[in-house]
């Protein structure tokens, strides 16, 4: 009997390569730690649903793509806009610092590390721009909703713009 594959969730292909992008940043050290997932699940959800109920539907629908694991060069050039790149940056950023195996540990690991590097270079972004995005994402308190809040606002700037 084939295994189907899940349906696509009602994201835009875009969405959900922004999705992959970050999840590929998570596996990067051949694992997907459950506060990596919870941390993805959670952004994405609240960046693309509206609805306390659309999000606990799209957290679900989303589970699914989170076990994929593309590379970074077949994505990466997919994404058309600045706002796109600095949103990849800044949540996968957040998501490599999200976990570490033991107390000892860094935040970051090697493998994190590199694997932000190469998305820094395939990104292609001015140098004072990573620096920035960097920045914001450690200088936001762990309040889950403020960094929605401020991608939310980020985005909704650059949607006005188009």
């Amino acid at each position: 009997m084939a295994v189907q594959p899940p349906p696509p969730p009602p994201i835009s292909p875009r969405q959900l390569n922004l999705l992959r992008i970050v999840a590929a940043l998570a596996w990067c050290d051949g694992t997907l730690a459950k506060e990596e997932a919870e941390l993805i699940l959670d952004r994405f959800s609240h960046l693309f649903a509206a609805t306390e109920a659309q999000q606990a539907q799209l957290r679900q629908d989303l589970e699914s793509y989170l076990i994929q694991n593309l590379p970074l060069e077949e994505l990466t050039p997919k994404l058309t806009s600045q706002a796109d790149k600095e949103l990849v940056l800044r949540l996968g950023y957040e998501v490599i610092s999200a976990n570490r195996r033991s107390p000892d540990e860094d935040a970051i690991n090697d493998d994190e590390s590199i694997t932000y590097e190469r998305l820094v270079e395939l990104l292609d972004l001015p140098p004072d721009v990573v620096a920035r995005v960097k920045s914001e994402t450690d200088a936001q308190p762990d309040s889950k909703l403020s960094i929605i809040d401020v991608l939310a606002n980020q985005l909704q700037e650059y949607l006005q713009r188009r």
